[in-house]
């Protein structure tokens, strides 16, 4: 028990709880943090799917417990749950209700589990108390809920400043997971994922939609002839590359994929619309700058186990040697080998990379900014050797939207119009990324330099009036 599921991340784990609520049929999922006296207590995985039997709830939670998998099922080895969320947390409860059927629930305990390997029996009543809650996904008379409380990755603090970080973080980061391994299957509206924090004590959230990023999405090709496929035999056995170049100089979520592009470059290897595994060259080539721009489809099933077989977590594709044999012998129709697909996606980088222009190095952005925001700028331009520049709420004495203080470094905004911009969303410290990135964006050039020149002051005022004049309107 304490050892299974050491290979997860949290998003990886949350992957695969994910999983068994596709399996399940559900059309929604939501992931909810909950939070009470300040500090993250639990998490919750929520779906409205066909839920589990009360003769199965114990083969559910056995520990390698396997089960007949259906042909379109994302599930494989029988340890996902619990691997997944014993990965995180020290205590699991279930609790389902199939359709029909009174609800039931169990509990699991990695303390429990050191002096008695037993599984509690959650008491019907408060299974269906839990799943009777109305969470804003739409009823189907039957859904699953897992638990994990004790989490280990929670900060230990109830600091609201800390918490906020760590929440807005995590949400970006599970997002872009999620939104990337289910890209197929949220492009094709077979689910949908939502993710939110519940303050026990007031009963407040705010969701997040997972949104598809589709690594393959760009507008046109890199490269003429591409995507192109390259097919291997090994034996009886039959494999397809679906090669592509991805245009250069490209600055689009779904390249940058969160990181250095050159990073995810590689194989992307799906099984059942599901991605096992973002890129990477398995041996067939080494990674290099230059290959930046060569991405790879490939469709395993059961069929290929003789080449290659995922990872319990279903995170990463083991291959066996037959599969770099396999690859060399990959060709396409018009005789193209994967040699010939590197030599082109390696020259339209190289041509790429003589055009590009040189970005003017900017200024941090500080607090007030989601952290996937300030990873995305500091991505996409130098930063200057300064401190960074914050974008922070207080009162006026007047209605200006905005005011600039380069003594502290911070761009300051007008407290009365925060809930009038914010509507029914809930104030936080990286609330309005929007308003907040087009401001930072506009004026970090005037925390440059020791001093403000005539235009610099000019340009303030200009800003003040006409932006202050926007908010009113928009305020009426």
């Amino acid at each position: 028990m304490e050892a299974i599921g050491h290979n997860h991340s949290f998003e990886t784990a949350l992957a695969d709880l994910v999983d068994n609520s596709i399996d399940a049929e559900a059309s929604h999922v939501l992931i909810r943090f909950v939070r009470d006296s300040g500090r993250l207590r639990s998490l919750y995985v929520v779906d409205n799917g066909q839920g589990i039997t009360p003769d199965r709830i114990n083969d559910a939670m056995t520990v390698g417990g396997r089960r007949a998998y259906a042909a379109a099922d994302l599930g494989w080895f029988g340890l996902g749950l619990k691997a997944a969320s014993f990965s995180q947390a020290r205590q699991l409860t279930l609790l389902s209700q199939a359709k029909d059927s009174p609800a039931v629930g169990r509990r699991w305990s990695l303390d429990n589990a050191r002096t008695r390997f037993l599984c509690d029996i959650v008491p019907g009543y408060f299974a269906a108390s839990e799943l009777g809650q109305d969470r804003g996904l739409p009823g189907t008379g039957s859904g699953t809920i897992v638990r994990w409380d004790e989490v280990g990755g929670f900060p230990a603090t109830d600091k609201p400043e800390q918490v906020e970080q760590f929440i807005s973080r995590k949400i970006s980061v599970i997002a872009d997971h999620l939104g990337l391994v289910f890209h197929r299957i949220l492009e094709n509206g077979r689910v949908t994922i939502e993710i939110d924090v519940q303050d026990a004590r007031f009963d407040t959230t705010s969701r997040v939609r997972v949104d598809p990023i589709n690594p393959f999405d760009y507008h046109r090709t890199g490269a003429t002839g591409f995507p192109k496929d390259l097919v291997a035999t090994a034996g009886d056995h039959s494999l397809t590359f679906r090669c592509h170049v991805w245009p250069p100089r490209s600055t689009a979520r779904q390249f940058k994929l969160g990181g250095r592009p050159a990073d995810h470059q590689g194989m992307y290897f799906y099984r059942r619309d599901r991605l096992l595994q973002p890129g990477g060259w398995e041996g067939v080539h080494v990674e290099h700058p230059k290959l930046q721009l060569a991405r790879v489809e490939v469709e395993i099933d059961s069929d290929v186990e003789a080449l290659l077989r995922m990872n319990p977590e279903k995170s990463r594709v083991q291959v066996r040697p037959e599969f770099g044999q396999a690859c060399a012998s990959a060709r396409a129709e018009d005789g193209t080998t994967f040699d010939d697909y590197f030599a082109v996606a390696e020259r339209v980088y190289q041509e790429g990379n003589k055009r590009r222009r040189v970005r003017k190095p900017m200024i941090r952005p500080g607090r007030g900014f989601t952290p996937g925001l300030r990873d995305t700028i500091e991505s996409e331009i130098e930063a200057l050797e300064s401190d960074p520049v914050d974008l922070r709420w207080r009162d006026f004495d007047n209605d200006q939207l905005f005011d600039i203080d380069r003594g502290e470094q911070t761009i300051w905004l007008n407290k009365r119009y925060r809930k009038m911009l914010l509507g029914d969303r809930h104030a936080g410290l990286n609330d309005l990324p929007l308003i907040k990135t087009m401001l930072y964006l506009l004026m970090e050039d005037v925390f440059q330099g020791e001093y403000l020149g005539p235009r610099d002051k000019d340009n303030i005022e200009l800003w003040k009036s006409v932006l202050t004049t926007a908010v009113r309107a928009e305020r009426r």
